[in-house]
């Protein structure tokens, strides 16, 4: 399996599943819970994935601005309410 991402650089490209796990790893386990949260069900709010995830709004958020320095997750407004961000996995 590849993942598809921007690097922190800005340039995009596809992460091997061994690459993804690379970047993966360094980061703290509200990070990798959100990740893992987002393979399976995404796109998804900040406050829909605190559900999911039963982790503080906080600790979400914290865990997404991770995601985004490493160029695992992307995010975009949400189709049926623009005044809420979405956030996906990037692929």
């Amino acid at each position: 399996m590849s993942t598809r991402v921007d690097s922190p650089g800005g340039s995009e490209g596809v992460l091997s599943e061994d690459e993804y796990r690379e970047r993966l790893i360094e980061l703290p386990p509200s990070a990798k819970l959100v990740a893992k949260v987002l393979e399976t069900d995404a796109p998804l709010s900040q406050g829909r994935l605190a559900e999911e995830s039963l982790l503080p709004d906080r600790t979400v958020r914290y865990a997404l601005n991770r995601l985004e320095e490493v160029g695992l997750v992307g995010s975009r407004y949400s189709f049926r309410d623009a005044r809420k961000q979405v956030y996906f996995l990037r692929r």
